[in-house]
């Protein structure tokens, strides 16, 4: 731009502004292939090497056909069914070589999607080598622990690129494994040959999305209990662990194992399965996990499993949430969830359906299989309430938002969880459904329940494994088959609006009432111990760990007001060191007393005092029954 002298002077005193051209910027690169209808031609072959569990390393060799063309993109699987989010731990893959016929050949990755791999072709090219390792996690700062010394947890997805352009149900997969010697493995996965040799395992020839959908649990020690082997489409319960000793289970232990694949089949009324194995780690080494596929569950609740089996009840119902999962989620899957590759992205609006209503069957089987006490449901029942009486982020933020949790957050921690929420769709989810079922039953005088819809929507196409997608409005137009009732704005109310009371109607309409006192809920107590923590979340409003450490506040309760945050340490309490027994007992004396109690409170290197003013005591959620209405919440725990 030009401009005249006498403006230039006059622009030196008083300052002028000009327009500027914008700066350049580099243009996109050409955008990736979506996946078509054709099927890809040939046979990808992966072989990998899992034998190096001391250093955790994973090697990668694969072989893609390829025919004529001059590049060809490949893929590292990005958007994870059942982590509704992209969580590939691209990170992880290292050592990347592609070669043909033995010859090195370029490679670059996409500056846009970083999950793609360019790589350049001869012309004669037949067969694409590549080689990389897996770098599975050394230490819990890098990730879950995936492999232990006596255990591996092998998710195939992890350890394979694909080609771009195609769907995941039309590339055809042929694995080949190494596992150490000695080692038993399990998977939904059909083998060829058994461990021989080198210890090398072959496995028949299958989809992308099967084989992704089949990880494998391998170990020094392994037993395998069946749970319905006569079936024509049997379950099994493979059990790993760090030692023979923690594979043993008793006899009674295993029945319940066994009546919850019987009650699962008196709700669904079908199989949508050939065969079904839980894998089931028994060990604090390997990271906790619990996953679900169509044929399997990835399940690591931990060492406790067998031996503590009542103090952990929590733990116990692990299995009844991923067992539902084969029907709601893998064989009926929402459908803007369904993608047909890795790398389309996923969407998560109806995950209220897809866990909400997988957390409260899981929980009914739980029940109905004897894995939980009665006692056991109602005191959970009542922790579950309580979240959601209390949860003030429901003010601002509807169900229907927290289903984008998972892509928005990636269960990364948070300051205000009560005020933020937190994949909320499930437990408030659960509740959503447990008022449905008490509705259908009110309405009905008990002649259905959401057991009839179950049957009917997950249990049609008995024994079809492909799965169907479905919708809000298949839902709605299948509860309105079990019972006509405006189900439509039932659930928005309940899920895309916001505010409202408390979900709390299926409680009361089952027969019972949310209180709080000061005697112990021994389902939270026992979760509490097991996870380190002591809560007063429904008190003062706080959690705080072994170390004496916040680990969560209420927002707008005596804590938040009077400071304190996450982070924060509790050193002592009226002049004596910190213990949650000695708060415990400063709650319960500022009840009769009407006195204020005194916190000295560390952050980071600063020390204050704070006076917390509450004289409401200890409030801990338990439920009582209601003679007024029927006990609809006891039939429908109760076993069929």
């Amino acid at each position: 731009m030009r401009i005249s002298i006498a403006t230039a002077f006059i622009c030196s005193f008083i300052g002028c502004a000009f327009a500027a051209s914008p700066p350049n910027t580099a243009p996109f690169p050409p955008a990736i292939e979506k996946p078509g209808a054709e099927a890809f031609p040939g046979v990808i072959a992966l072989d990998l090497d899992a034998r190096d569990v001391g250093r955790h390393i994973v090697t990668i060799i694969e072989r893609i056909p390829v025919s004529g063309q001059k590049q060809i993109t490949l893929l590292y699987p990005k958007w994870l069914p059942g982590k509704h989010s992209a969580r590939g731990p691209i990170d992880k893959l290292a050592g990347i070589e592609f070669s043909v016929k033995g010859k090195p050949v370029s490679w670059k990755r996409d500056p846009v999607e970083v999950f793609a791999f360019h790589v350049d072709l001869p012309a004669d090219a037949k067969a694409l080598d590549f080689r990389a390792q897996y770098l599975s996690p050394t230490d819990k700062s890098q990730g879950r622990i995936e492999i232990t010394p006596v255990l591996s947890n092998l998710q195939w997805n992890e350890m394979l690129l694909y080609p771009a352009g195609f769907r995941a149900d039309g590339v055809n997969v042929r694995l080949s494994l190494r596992l150490p010697k000695g080692w038993g493995y399990a998977s939904a996965l059909t083998p060829q040959t058994g461990i021989a040799g080198a210890g090398k395992i072959s496995f028949d020839q299958t989809t992308l999305n099967t084989l992704v959908d089949s990880p494998m649990f391998a170990g020094r020690y392994f037993k395998r209990y069946a749970l319905d082997a006569n079936n024509t489409a049997p379950v099994h319960l493979n059990v790993f662990g760090e030692s023979e000793k923690v594979l043993a289970a008793s006899e009674e232990q295993i029945d319940l194992h066994k009546n919850l694949v019987a009650q699962a089949d008196k709700l669904y009324k079908s199989r949508h399965f050939d065969h079904y194995d839980f894998l089931l780690a028994i060990s604090d080494e390997l990271g906790g996990i619990g996953l679900e596929h169509h044929q399997s569950s990835e399940n690591s609740p931990g060492a406790a499993y067998f031996a503590r089996q009542k103090d952990v009840p929590r733990d116990w119902s692990l299995l009844p949430h991923e067992y539902t999962h084969s029907w709601n989620g893998k064989f009926r899957r929402p459908a803007d969830l369904y993608v047909v590759n890795y790398d389309v992205p996923m969407r998560d609006s109806l995950l209220w359906i897809y866990e909400g209503m997988t957390q409260y069957f899981g929980q009914v089987l739980s029940a109905r299989s004897g894995i939980w006490s009665r006692e056991t449901v109602l005191e959970a029942m009542a922790d579950n309430a309580a979240t959601y009486d209390y949860r003030v982020g429901r003010q601002w933020r509807p169900v229907v938002d927290t289903t984008n949790d998972p892509i928005v957050l990636a269960r990364r921690p948070q300051p205000w969880k009560s005020w933020q929420r937190n994949e909320d769709y499930y437990t408030e989810g659960l509740l959503v459904w447990l008022d449905a079922d008490t509705l259908i039953r009110e309405k009905t005088n008990g002649k259905k329940s959401l057991d009839d819809f179950a049957a009917a929507f997950f249990g049609v196409d008995d024994g079809r494994i492909t799965p169907e997608t479905y919708s809000f409005e298949d839902v709605v137009s299948t509860l309105n088959s079990v019972y006509s009732y405006d189900w439509a704005s039932f659930l928005k109310s309940r899920i895309y609006d916001v505010g409202g009371k408390p979900p709390l109607d299926g409680i009361t309409r089952g027969g019972w009432r949310l209180v709080y006192n000061d005697q112990p809920n021994d389902f939270i107590s026992a979760f509490d111990r097991d996870r380190k923590i002591s809560r007063f979340m429904y008190s003062i409003g706080l959690t705080v760990g072994d170390d004496q450490s916040i680990t969560e506040v209420q927002w707008d309760s005596p804590a938040f007001n009077a400071g304190l945050t996450v982070g924060d340490k509790l050193v002592a309490i009226s002049g004596l060191q910190f213990s949650p027994t000695r708060l415990e007992d400063a709650i319960k004396a500022a009840k009769a007393s009407r006195e204020p109690f005194e916190l000295i409170v560390q952050s980071g290197k600063r020390f204050r005092t704070i006076s917390l003013e509450y004289y409401d005591g200890l409030r801990i959620p338990h439920l009582v029954r209601d003679k007024s209405q029927p006990d609809r919440l006891g039939d429908i725990i109760t076993a069929k």
